[in-house]
């Protein structure tokens, strides 16, 4: 379970992250929400321990992210919106460089890195550089690497991005496995629908304070208040309900 206690960030007289509470069951797929600008990724790089916050703890199964930042990161796996990868190691080089971090053995997990290539189509580019992946394909291979030591919190920031309609689907299916099998998820998003879909509870951040918290069922019955779903939702408690000139 994911456990966020009182957490605040500032950058000299700029709050990005006020005093933010909440906690995420296993087995959940939370979905954060926010427009640009809001907090949701300094929440999520507090939580992956890339982040120190001024105040407050992030607790992953029990186990501070600040205290015992190891221990932490080996149950999590994260998924930033801005992967780095080694450009010089090929795609199946590089999944054993984060399996070895993990004090995986390689002749262990042969098996499930080739299922999970051809799940996302890149055992064929197994052997080439990651230099010359696309973008959707390093995409891809983060997403593998992120779940090759079977975390039991996944933290994402943006999954999607660069992905075909595919690439998303399977993405969608994987997530929808990995809470069923038992896996925390904590997904920072801004395509509304695919919150929608997945998510068991949504969270809105808005200039780093949680304005909404609940389960996607009182988020739908909330909508019903012009019948278009959890964009309008979406745009109203954010203040951004507005016209825009276009028609």
């Amino acid at each position: 379970m994911i456990s966020i206690k009182n957490l605040t960030k500032q950058y000299g007289p700029l709050t990005a992250v006020n005093n933010l509470s909440l906690e995420v069951a296993p087995g959940e797929i939370f979905g954060f929400l926010g427009p640009n600008g809001a907090g949701k990724t300094t929440t999520i790089k507090i939580m992956a321990g890339i982040l120190a916050p001024t105040t407050g703890d992030v607790e992953l199964c029990g186990i501070s992210i600040q205290r015992e930042p190891s221990r932490a990161k080996a149950l999590t796996g994260y998924i930033p919106d801005r992967p780095f990868l080694y450009d010089r190691l090929t795609g199946l080089e590089f999944l054993h460089f984060i399996a070895g971090l993990y004090g995986l053995q390689p002749k262990k997990i042969e098996g499930e890195i080739e299922n999970r290539l051809n799940l996302f189509d890149l055992w064929d580019w197994r052997n080439e550089l990651i230099e010359s992946y696309s973008h959707g394909m390093k995409q891809r291979l983060i997403i593998i690497s992120a779940l090759i030591h079977h975390p039991r919190v996944l933290i994402i920031d943006e999954p999607m991005v660069g992905l075909d309609p595919k690439g998303v689907r399977i993405v969608k299916r994987l997530l929808k496995k990995e809470s069923a099998g038992g896996t925390t998820i904590f997904l920072s998003t801004h395509t509304l629908s695919t919150a929608q879909e997945i998510c068991n509870r949504l969270g809105i951040i808005q200039k780093g304070v949680l304005i909404a918290e609940g389960s996607m069922e009182s988020f739908a019955q909330e909508a019903h208040w012009k019948a278009q779903g959890l964009e309008s939702l979406f745009l109203k408690l954010t203040g951004d309900l507005e016209e825009d000139g276009l028609d």
